[in-house]
């Protein structure tokens, strides 16, 4: 096992844990690596979905935000709508990437629980 030092102790390297997992996956067989394929499968499919609904909602917000920019007579409201735009992207993006990561990070690990089960 490779280890790294650090000031506060010893850390197990993240690495040593996948190769482990993938090492145990060759030597349960073909039918346990289906039925991690499958459970991958799955979750591939719920992160496709997650990303067309949020690519949807977002090309909303768009025409929304394009209506309103076409109907304003105000400079300084011109200002606010795109500033108000902005904002809501940049909070709707990052909240969504926090959203897939985790959901990545789960459908790995639900997929190596269905190895082990």
């Amino acid at each position: 096992m490779v280890t790294r030092k650090h000031a506060d102790g010893v850390v197990q390297d993240p690495s040593d844990e996948a190769v482990a997992t993938f090492v145990a996956l060759q030597a349960a067989g073909p039918d346990t690596i289906g039925k991690v394929y499958m459970a991958m499968l799955e979750g591939a499919g719920d992160l496709g979905s997650e990303v067309v609904q949020f690519v949807a909602e977002r090309i909303a917000e768009d025409v929304r935000t394009q209506h309103e920019i076409i109907e304003c007579r105000n400079p300084t409201e011109l200002v606010h709508i795109q500033h108000r735009f902005l904002q809501k992207a940049f909070d709707q993006y990052s909240a969504e990437t926090g959203k897939l990561v985790k959901m990545s990070k789960d459908l790995v690990h639900t997929a190596l629980r269905t190895a082990t089960a």
